[in-house]
């Protein structure tokens, strides 16, 4: 089993920057492809970046492409979302996910989720 416990939410004005980490248990929790995802109240939960298993590959949602920077540390067992120059359409809910099929844009296709932390993001 993996557990994935995400922080770093918060509130942050327009324009600003936050962090956020998923702290990853479990035997092979380091075998596995990570994303992040987010949901907005009334929206679906949609994807926002994947990392392979050693981190060679990314891939990120347009909406997103060079402002958030996914990244891993396997030896710490830690992801990382850098999100810069944020937006209010930014705000939302975002969860950590790990899965075995590699980097995929469906939630479904992720076997473990964490709790999610709140990211809102004023005008």
């Amino acid at each position: 089993q993996v557990r994935l416990v995400e922080s770093g939410g918060g509130l942050v004005q327009a324009g600003g920057s936050l962090r956020l980490s998923c702290a990853a248990s479990g035997r092979t929790s380091s075998s596995l492809a990570m994303g992040w995802f987010r949901q907005a109240p009334g929206k679906e939960r949609e994807f926002v970046a994947g990392i392979s298993l050693i981190g060679r590959s990314t891939y990120y949602t347009d909406s997103v492409k060079g402002r958030f920077t996914i990244s891993r540390d396997n030896a710490k067992n830690t992801l990382y979302l850098q999100m810069i120059s944020l937006k209010p359409e930014d705000t939302a809910v975002y969860y950590c996910a790990a899965g075995w099929r590699g980097i995929t844009t469906t939630p479904t296709d992720y076997e473990y989720w964490g709790q999610g932390t709140q990211v809102t993001v004023s005008s």
